[in-house]
């Protein structure tokens, strides 16, 4: 195990398990941390599961763990790896088994105020229209070719369909489309699960939020982004659903025997691997390319019913808002990528298992409308006290390889949460707030409940000050939908 002790600080804010903790460690682990939030992640694996992660083949210059990180399968949440092609390795533990799971926002352009008195319409009307919780069916189902296209194309497909505007696909990481995506890939059984899934939310932390624009950090950020404090904004937090699970379920098997074929020394089996340019790992990266495809369609989908629904259900003038795309992040995904390591550029398999990319002004992987200021970054909190909105930094560039936290991260478990909090007195004193919830369990609503998570505020104010992202506004929940 890893104690305080074993750390060297090495700024106020960046803390350092060095080579020298483990024989096996191929490099430095780092983790992004005030004092709270480092005893935070002391109190569980994760800190183990981050020296672990040092040790993968091909890595280079550190494993690095973001501020919310905690516990996770092999990787931590919030953990952060890269690895040099074409030997280095690719992980499915460092993506997670919700690949692409990820954040959209949208502004509508309506004072949060004119919104308030409809907001218990408006959320019945989001609840019955988006499908949600576990094992849930949407109305759009689609046959094995169509699902094909899905996979390879992701948000263009949703779109091409006429479910969305060619600028959602724009202001979207990747415009939407890994395009190395391969749907003869994936097994039968996750095409099957895939059938019947788009354009739900899901369960868990999954999320659809109607918030309001609380403060502004940044006028001049704010405004590119079309962020204007009081607004209401729509917020959509969801993943490749049970398709993207079965292709990390699949990837997971056929990796226990690629490590012993390639021979990968591993300390703990979740870590299970292979070569990146090795048949295993590019069958792998192929088939989780098309599960993060489908989870930009479903993402596609879902925002194309909110905006359906905001015209269905709200009195005139407000039905003729015009829901506009700010951006679409995606926190746990692997991507080949370019990085200057050592003084020099290199391919690399970057890692982000529960963290957000968050590149600086001027790559060309950042939309036009935004390059010159650097990506839009999305770090949803908890469903009482609100998410944030930054920007992209060239020293996350220089420090990261262009990552940042991806939420507030848990500090209780789902079971935890549910001997802690009773789902019905959370939903009551939410709505006592002014936060208008539907869910589809009160137990499901535990879980999620806000002493389940570190304060987002915490973890934002340290992911500012290390430089890795740029403070741009916040928001705070009007509505609240839990699956």
């Amino acid at each position: 195990m890893v104690s305080k002790q074993d750390l060297k600080r090495v700024t106020p804010l960046v803390w350092e398990v060095p080579t020298s903790f483990r024989q096996d460690m191929r490099v430095p682990a780092r983790v992004y941390a005030d004092e709270a939030l480092l005893e935070a992640a002391m109190g569980d694996r994760a800190m183990e599961q981050l020296v672990n992660t040092a040790t993968l083949p091909g890595i280079v210059q550190h494993a690095l763990a973001m501020p919310d990180m905690h516990q996770g399968y092999g990787f931590p949440i919030g953990g952060v790896a890269a690895t040099l092609l074409p030997d280095g390795a690719i992980s499915p533990g460092g993506v997670g088994y919700d690949i692409n799971c990820g954040v959209r926002l949208l502004t509508t352009g309506l004072p949060a105020e004119a919104l308030a008195a409809h907001m218990p319409a408006l959320m019945t009307a989001l609840f019955e229209n988006v499908a949600s919780g576990v094992g849930s069916s949407g109305d759009l189902r689609v046959n094995r070719s169509e699902l094909a296209k899905v996979l390879e194309r992701g948000a263009g497909w949703a779109v091409e369909r006429g479910f969305g505007v060619a600028e959602d696909a724009l202001h979207t990481e990747d415009e939407g489309c890994m395009t190395d995506a391969d749907a003869s890939a994936l097994s039968p059984r996750a095409m099957e699960r895939g059938l019947n899934q788009i354009g739900t939310l899901g369960s868990g932390n999954h999320f659809l939020q109607v918030d309001r624009v609380s403060a502004v950090y940044d006028a001049e950020a704010a405004a590119a982004l079309g962020l204007r404090e009081g607004d209401a904004v729509v917020w959509i937090h969801c993943g490749s659903r049970g398709l993207g699970h079965q292709v990390c379920t699949d990837a997971v098997r056929e990796m226990q025997a690629a490590v012993k074929k390639y021979g990968m020394q591993i300390p703990d089996r979740e870590l299970v691997c292979a070569p990146v340019g090795s048949p295993e790992g590019q069958r792998y990266y192929k088939a989780m390319c098309a599960a993060a495809n489908y989870a930009w369609a479903n993402r596609q989908v879902i925002a194309h019913l909110v905006r359906e629904t905001f015209r269905q259900a709200l009195p005139a003038p407000l039905r003729d808002a015009e829901l506009r795309m700010v951006y679409d992040v995606c926190h746990n995904i692997a991507k080949i990528e370019t990085h200057q390591v050592e003084g020099r550029q290199v391919k690399l398999c970057v890692h982000r298992k529960g963290a957000t990319r968050a590149f600086g002004p001027g790559r060309a992987e950042v939309p036009e409308a935004y390059r010159a200021l650097g990506q839009p970054v999305l770090i949803p909190g908890d469903m009482e006290n609100g998410s944030f909105v930054l920007i992209g930094t060239d020293q996350a560039m220089a420090q990261s390889f262009g990552s940042t936290a991806h939420g507030a991260g848990r500090t209780l478990s789902r079971a935890a949460a549910r001997k802690r909090v009773r789902g019905e007195q959370l939903r009551d004193r939410l709505e006592r707030e002014r936060i208008v919830v539907r869910a589809g369990s009160m137990s499901g609503l535990a879980e999620e409940a806000p002493v389940a998570y570190k304060d987002v505020e915490g973890v934002v104010a340290v992911v500012h000050e290390a430089g890795l992202a740029r403070r741009v506004a916040r928001t705070l929940p009007m509505g609240v939908i839990k699956g």
